[in-house]
């Protein structure tokens, strides 16, 4: 399935506002978070961190980037995280799936320069979006309970345990020399970041509640490839 608002927001992962039209009830999320107090106080201190360092970097990074060099960016991670996408397609049994995001990485890496273009998509091959967290779902491990990860952010217990081996598939464990795999890594969590500056508008209310909300409902949403039971 194609990736549903999900990218960075401060220093973690959460769904932007599309996923709200999912329509879980509010006192399902409630009864999924008996870590309520504890993940309150981890998402204010991720909130904190991101409004004081990681917010100002990327209203710095946007305005003296130019769009086509921060899209170029953008589209180089996004070839690099088809890696982990493709590797669980595979463990999901999905081989149309596995064909597309292989011929995503081939296209991209080579007539796109490592990715700085998105021709791919141009050539109507769209991006999936797969991870273990998504695997183990499919397999049939349920979600735990809601969980606010210090810096990463929202998560579930299977979703954290998920970003394991996950991380085994990203370049980063793989880089040897440490400056530039800090460097490389700064980058992305700022690059994307920038994209979010226009997007967070949209939350409205408790934030911590509504962060909540909306992560849950995408990942069902995406783990049952959009085959989600009305519960009205």
């Amino acid at each position: 399935m194609h990736k549903i608002g999900m990218r960075w927001f401060g220093l973690f992962k959460v769904p932007l506002v599309a996923a709200m039209a999912l329509g879980a009830p509010v006192l399902q999320a409630a009864e999924e978070d008996p870590w309520e107090g504890f993940n309150r106080a981890v998402f204010r201190f991720n909130d904190t961190l991101d409004t004081y360092t990681l917010k100002p970097l990327a209203k710095g990074y946007q305005k003296v980037t130019p769009t086509f060099l921060e899209d170029g960016i953008g589209n180089v991670f996004r070839n690099l995280d088809d890696v982990v996408v493709l590797t669980n397609d595979l463990l999901q049994g999905k081989v149309h799936e596995a064909g597309i995001d292989t011929s995503r990485i081939l296209f991209n890496t080579t007539f796109g320069l490592l990715g700085f273009f998105d021709v791919a998509t141009r050539m109507g091959l769209q991006k999936n979006d797969e991870d273990f967290g998504q695997t183990l779902g499919v397999w049939g491990l349920g979600n735990g309970p809601y969980v606010v990860l210090p810096l990463l952010g929202p998560s579930t217990v299977r979703d954290a345990a998920g970003r394991v081996p996950d991380s085994f598939l990203q370049p980063y464990p793989h880089i040897d020399h440490v400056p530039t795999r800090n460097v490389t890594r700064g980058v992305e969590v700022v690059d994307t970041r920038a994209e979010l500056l226009s997007a967070e508008k949209m939350i409205t209310g408790d934030k911590y509640i509504f962060v909540r909300n909306a992560y849950l409902q995408n990942r069902e949403f995406r783990t049952l490839d959009g085959q989600v039971e009305d519960d009205f």
